[in-house]
């Protein structure tokens, strides 16, 4: 009796699938991703099905005016609702590892197999990049890249989600790097308090206010914010007597519905996580009060991030040298962006980052 095979297209397309999902949760912001608007990262696949080079995500502002009550007349009375968009174009990733015919047997499924955890581990950081440099970029530019002419014009459109150490008023004429000189390793060290004002900052202050995330494995859809944290403003949190008697107390229930990962906080209905791959990324140098370290803290809201899929990831073998060189190659097209929302009079004009509240902190790092 002959066995029954699998094809080995359909084999090629298993490991493309089981690739796809590997990445998709082994990265460090895996439990952020999600299609509700309510997700922290909103994800669209529109371009799965069709052409083009971007998806448009919108916002629709909240409704303010009062309620029309009694007889009073409704009509002629509604209220003008505004709509925003922001655009996440996708671009084409990949990367790609070679193995000669002496180390890798000949098989299109073996040399996928060879260069998995390698290439596997690449995507994953690429997806993780993308959302760390996202997190604290200027207006699209790459936070080390912009000058401080962008920094300040960004400063201006968001002085409503933006802290300096532990005080609003650290905040100075909308002049960034002042602004910084402003923290010290006295009061402006991430605390407690701190956390608790951005968080303010999100629900009160903030127009359009920062919606929290909402659970989707949580019973009754548990609203929280998520803050990342730079390593040493994390452990300078850890460190507060505060944050450590409210670990004590945290629930039990809250771990057991999937909304911690090992090592989070959880302060005032936020969950924060450090972000070790971003030690470089935002640490912004000895820019404090007598060249003090100062590093960086977000606390994020629904909708923070957009990522458009026009192509999952999917491999391609290529053979070399007379067969004796066979690679295989990793690639996506997608893209992942901070949502950022016009605050003027045209759509798109005087951009602000539509759900972060973005905190700078004075620290001593590894002392």
């Amino acid at each position: 009796m002959a066995d029954t095979t699998v094809a080995a297209g359909l084999k090629v397309k298993q490991w493309d699938d089981q690739f796809f999902t590997e990445v998709a949760r082994d990265n460090r912001f895996a439990g952020e991703f999600g299609t509700q608007m309510t997700s922290l990262i909103q994800v669209k696949e529109n371009l799965m099905k069709k052409p083009g080079d971007r998806v448009v995500f919108a916002l629709a502002n909240r409704l303010t005016n009062e309620a029309v009550t009694g007889s009073d007349w409704l009509e002629g009375n509604e209220e003008q609702q505004t709509f925003r968009s922001f655009e996440v174009t996708v671009n084409k990733r990949r990367n790609a590892t070679q193995v000669a015919e002496i180390d890798e047997q000949y098989s299109a499924i073996s040399i996928r197999d060879a260069g998995k955890f390698s290439l596997k581990e690449w995507a994953v950081e690429d997806t993780e990049n993308l959302v760390i440099r996202g997190m604290n970029s200027i207006n699209g530019v790459r936070h080390s890249s912009a000058s401080e002419a962008q920094k300040d014009a960004w400063l201006v459109d968001n002085t409503d989600r933006v802290l300096f150490g532990a005080a609003r008023t650290n905040h100075s004429t909308n002049d960034h790097s002042t602004s910084l000189a402003n923290c010290d390793t006295t009061a402006d060290k991430f605390s407690a308090a701190a956390l608790s004002k951005m968080k303010t900052i999100a629900e009160t202050i903030a127009n359009p206010r920062i919606r929290p995330v909402r659970s989707t494995v949580a019973k009754n859809g548990r609203k929280y914010f998520i803050c990342y944290a730079h390593p040493y403003a994390f452990d300078d949190l850890k460190a507060d007597s505060t944050i450590t008697q409210a670990q004590r107390e945290v629930m039990l229930q809250m771990e057991n519905e999937r909304l911690f990962e090992g090592g989070d906080l959880y302060w005032d209905g936020i969950i924060i996580k450090k972000i070790e791959q971003a030690s470089t990324e935002w640490n912004y140098g000895l820019v404090g009060a007598a060249s003090a370290n100062v590093v960086g803290a977000f606390l994020c809201g629904a909708q923070a991030f957009g990522a458009a899929y026009a192509r999952r990831w999917n491999t391609v073998t290529q053979e070399r040298d007379y067969e004796d060189k066979r690679g295989v190659a990793v690639s996506a097209i997608y893209g992942i962006e901070k949502m950022k929302f016009g605050s003027g009079t045209a759509d798109t004009a005087d951009l602000k980052d539509h759900s972060i509240v973005s905190g700078y902190f004075a620290t001593a790092g590894l002392t």
